[in-house]
């Protein structure tokens, strides 16, 4: 992988990482037409690079309230803001599952299984589709939801399912308030990201090979400034129940993932 590719693959993960479109599942794509031949464990790996650079571009975002949330945990009171903090916790529960025991089949599923991407696409369109028609409520995130919008986290491991928008969607369709819906998916990945790549790294699983350091880099640095103009554009979006154009695109693209693989 060259500089070059791996700037696209980053402005690529790092607007689609905040834009229900499926990061994942836009990366599986980018790669085949760029012609990686990366096995599926390096493509993972770029992949995990790629969404901690999200993950730093969300903390930047939402410093205020991810200072809320550690302050809540740590101070042991029934208050608003260690509510919130558990709720995270609560919501991060299926997806570790998931992690722990389900790593090596979910593997699997990237490096170029653009039908299965594709599939996964029309999967987020409908999901889309369906938030779009939801009614505007001021309802806040409960306990039940949090477990509920976890899973639908976890699912959205699988490459072409969007999680901002399985996530979002899964709380809108839940009455939940679109603007804290969208805060509260972004912020339950993040603690996810940071324990998926620190146990990498300690599990010896990421391997970082020299001639690969500044392609990754490149990518790093351009994921981490789309984030941080993709996250705030999406909260805006939501807000103003523009998710079904979205839900287009995703129909479109997974159309066309599918007719490629089928005929290439």
């Amino acid at each position: 992988m060259n500089i070059i590719e791996a700037i696209i693959l980053g402005i690529i993960q790092g607007l689609t990482e905040f834009l229900p479109v499926s990061s994942s599942g836009h990366l599986e794509l980018a790669k085949a037409i760029l012609g990686d031949t990366s096995v599926p464990e390096e493509s993972l790996t770029f992949t995990v690079v790629l969404h901690f650079a999200t993950a730093l571009s969300t903390l930047v975002i939402f410093r205020k309230e991810v200072g809320e949330i550690l302050k809540g945990l740590f101070q042991f009171k029934w208050n608003e803001e260690f509510q919130f903090s558990l709720k995270i916790v609560i919501s991060m529960i299926p997806a570790v599952i998931i992690g722990l025991f389900f790593e090596d089949q979910l593997e699997s599923l990237f490096g170029g299984k653009i039908l299965f991407v594709g599939f996964m696409l029309l999967v987020t369109a409908l999901l889309l589709l369906l938030a779009d028609r939801a009614k505007n409520t001021d309802k806040n995130v409960s306990f039940s939801n949090s477990l509920i919008v976890g899973i639908s986290q976890a699912i959205a491991m699988l490459p072409g399912i969007s999680r901002s928008g399985a996530t979002i969607s899964t709380s809108v369709l839940l009455g939940i308030d679109r603007t804290k819906a969208a805060k509260f998916s972004f912020l339950m990945v993040v603690p996810l990201i940071f324990g998926k790549i620190a146990k990498d790294i300690l599990g010896g699983d990421i391997n970082f090979q020299s001639s690969e350091m500044i392609p990754m880099s490149a990518g790093f640095v351009a994921a981490f400034v789309a984030g941080l103009l993709a996250c705030q554009w999406m909260i805006a979006l939501v807000k103003r129940s523009k998710l079904s154009y979205f839900s287009i695109y995703c129909a479109i693209v997974g159309s066309i993932a599918i007719v490629y693989s089928l005929v290439s």
